[in-house]
């Protein structure tokens, strides 16, 4: 194989110790090797960066397992003159045989070598600091979610049915009744009485509802669950005032995403965080798709092809993107909207969700590409775009009906034609 790269060093990162494995080119083709070990620490990164330097290596690569890589990453970026390389563990597999962390180093340095190593895609600093903003709160919605669930579940094992009356247990009538439970101070006629707005109406239900079997031990784990609730509400609104915050750099390209049916400032906060403003990386809305996991994957075998699922991807944008799919597909006169139940119609609601997903990763990819907004085509594009298609679908719809049809253009060349008979 060809020499790509005369200077290169392969690392093998572990928590506390870094493996790293240089190869330089010498004289007659041969190669010089070199094999060192460093702390992970400050100190050791530092005696990395110098020993790099010395040798005069110009590409490091690096796995991308777990976060050991990271301050790794940085240190090296900071530095400067290094063209790094993280790449996916899967995609970098050693031949079976003999493992040790110094041949896979010498693996990675091998692969950096001959150019077979591919980069990811790692977004700049900015932007790996708005990830880590982002993905803490995912954690604590999904914290929050949890907690709620073992709330209502502790109030059915009490024979409590409060869920089953009220069609949010934490707004503000759940939330009276709760701490009224908690404080086991009312009557079960008394707390229905707490009911705001609408759920005033279900007094008489909301009373049975009540009158569960609670203990003093029960009370004290639905205090312990409240509070829990609470305290993730409270860290989510602080934590969205610091994403605001980092976000104001980025307010022409907020505003440009949230043209877009279904993604609204917390959607826009996400998709920066996952793949930046720059998107130069990705050739084509395609190559941003596939990196997503929106895009169908490919299962062809003897000039045929087999189903096959959709890619793996990025999970935070991914999850994103199919929220945000939904909110579109009930988007009232959006033409994404119209194209969701078409697909749905034909290969069911979970894949056309993520053919919607896919069509918004390419929006996004041209709104921030061009810097322009999203063109609503509206929910009738699809009935315009093939008229033909469109009228032989309502001819079948009223044929099934029982009436005969005769399709009569509207124009003067037609009106001398012959109707079409159906």
């Amino acid at each position: 194989m060809d020499v790509l790269v005369e200077r290169c060093a392969g690392l093998d990162v572990h928590q506390a110790v870094i493996v790293a494995c240089a190869l330089v080119s010498a004289d007659k083709g041969r190669v010089r090797k070199e094999t060192r070990e460093f702390a992970s620490t400050v100190k050791g990164l530092a005696a990395l960066v110098g020993w790099l330097r010395e040798l005069g290596v110009s590409h490091v690569g690096m796995e991308s397992t777990g976060v050991y890589w990271m301050p790794v990453f940085a240190a090296l970026e900071a530095a400067g003159g290094f063209d790094l390389i993280v790449a996916n563990a899967q995609h970098v597999k050693a031949v079976p045989g003999r493992k040790t962390d110094v041949r896979d180093a010498e693996w990675l340095a091998q692969l950096v070598r001959h150019g077979l190593m591919r980069n990811s895609f790692i977004p700049a600093q900015p932007f790996r600091d708005l990830r880590d903003l982002m993905r803490y709160r995912r954690t604590l919605v999904e914290t929050q979610a949890s907690e709620r669930r073992r709330l209502i579940k502790q109030l059915e094992q009490v024979n409590v049915k409060l869920a089953g009356v009220l069609s949010d247990v934490f707004g503000v009538s759940g939330r009276a009744i709760l701490r009224a439970l908690i404080a086991n101070d009312r009557t079960p006629e008394e707390m229905a009485g707490l009911a705001r707005g609408v759920a005033r109406r279900k007094w008489a239900v909301l009373r049975d509802a009540l009158e569960g079997s609670l203990k003093d031990h029960h009370r004290a784990i639905l205090a312990t669950q409240l509070a829990r609730v609470e305290a993730c509400e409270a860290d989510i609104a602080a934590l969205d005032r610091l994403i605001r915050e980092h976000l104001a750099p980025y307010a022409p390209e907020i505003e440009l995403l949230t043209t877009i049916p279904g993604i609204d400032w917390l959607s826009a906060a996400i998709i920066l965080a996952e793949i930046g403003t720059d998107l130069s990386a990705f050739p084509s809305a395609g190559h941003l798709a596939a990196w997503s996991g929106t895009s169908p994957g490919n299962n062809q075998s003897a000039g045929k092809n087999k189903p096959a699922a959709a890619r793996k991807g990025n999970p935070h944008l991914k999850t994103a993107l199919c929220n945000a799919a939904v909110a579109a597909a009930h988007k009232k006169g959006s033409y994404l909207k119209a194209k969701y139940y078409k697909l749905k119609s034909r290969i069911g609601a979970g894949k056309a969700i993520m053919a919607i997903a896919h069509k918004l990763v390419v929006a996004i990819f041209h709104v921030l590409t061009q810097a322009t907004a999203f063109k609503e085509l509206g929910e009738t594009y699809l009935d315009t775009r093939d008229v033909k298609r469109s009228a032989q679908k309502h001819i079948r719809k009223l044929r099934s009906l029982g009436y005969e049809v005769a399709l009569i253009p509207q124009t003067e060349q037609a009106e001398k034609a012959m109707p079409l008979k159906v």
